[in-house]
């Protein structure tokens, strides 16, 4: 009996709000908007003391763009040493095809 208790519990969070019953924790704070106490709203504000500790947000973005540009950059580089030992690999094998058949 236990179980099936358990199981029902478990489903019910998957039914639609309106769907549940009536009780008081069908609703749930975020359905209704209550405006923020006196407590709330000073936790909110900006504290002067913390300021020095807050990064530049454009000196972080250009930080970010400089290291999108310079991975862009290594990774062109990888596959353009990729490609270049391939091109090498096969004129070689080609060179040493002819010298094979000449021979």
């Amino acid at each position: 009996m236990a179980y099936l208790l358990k199981q029902t519990a478990m489903f019910s969070r998957f039914r639609p709000n309106s769907q549940k019953t009536g009780d008081s924790f069908a609703f749930s704070r975020r359905q209704l908007h209550i405006e923020p106490g006196p407590r709330e709203k000073a936790l909110l504000e900006e504290d002067p003391a913390l300021k020095r500790f807050k990064s530049h947000k454009k000196s972080v973005w250009r930080l970010k763009r400089i290291g999108d540009i310079l991975t862009i950059v290594v990774v062109a580089g990888c596959c353009y040493e990729i490609y270049v030992k391939a091109v090498m690999r096969e004129e070689s094998r080609k060179q040493a095809q002819a010298i094979n058949e000449g021979a």
